[in-house]
């Protein structure tokens, strides 16, 4: 996935908005194979577990160990064809996710080899909000970045501006 480059901004900016709201005493699971990013969480001296790679669209079922106290989702949830089941079904009591935001000047991503590595939604930030609070989440705190890229173009010249990333650190609704 990062054979032509490494995202360090997003994984600096995801870092910091984690060590900012989790505890490295608190065990994390990360929803998603194990990835550099986890890696990096690890690192840093928190304990991750990841998921397996199974379909979380059709088993959840990594999301209902009551022995982890955070859930981790970095570009997660817009691979899913439906992310509020899991959402619904988490039984830890906080949730760091991050999102690509929907640009109004580029398609929504999509792999022609790699049917893992599509966007089923490109949310806007309002979008995410309502499907987690639909979900049992409040938002406790949020950012967003941008993602510029080195090239020469109108688009290119937007990502500049615009924000690419979304992040939330939220909690259960009791």
């Amino acid at each position: 996935m990062y054979e032509k480059s490494f995202p360090n901004k997003r994984f600096r900016h995801t870092l910091q908005f984690l060590q900012k709201h989790i505890d490295t005493s608190e065990t994390i699971l990360d929803l998603g194979v194990v990835n550099p990013f986890s890696q990096i969480m690890q690192d840093n001296g928190y304990t991750v577990n990841n998921t397996k790679g199974e379909d979380l669209d059709v088993d959840y079922s990594a999301v209902l160990n009551p022995e982890v106290n955070v859930i981790t989702a970095f570009e997660i949830f817009e691979h899913l064809l439906s992310p509020l089941p899991v959402l619904s079904h988490i039984k830890a009591n906080k949730l760091v996710a991050s999102i690509p935001l929907k640009l109004w000047f580029a398609p929504a991503y999509r792999s022609k080899t790699d049917k893992w590595d599509r966007h089923y939604h490109e949310f806007e930030d309002w979008q995410f909000d309502w499907l987690l609070e639909k979900a049992g989440w409040e938002i406790q705190d949020s950012q967003k970045w941008t993602n510029p890229v080195k090239k020469l173009g109108i688009r290119p010249l937007l990502r500049y501006f615009t924000p690419r990333y979304y992040i939330v650190y939220a909690t259960r609704k009791h």
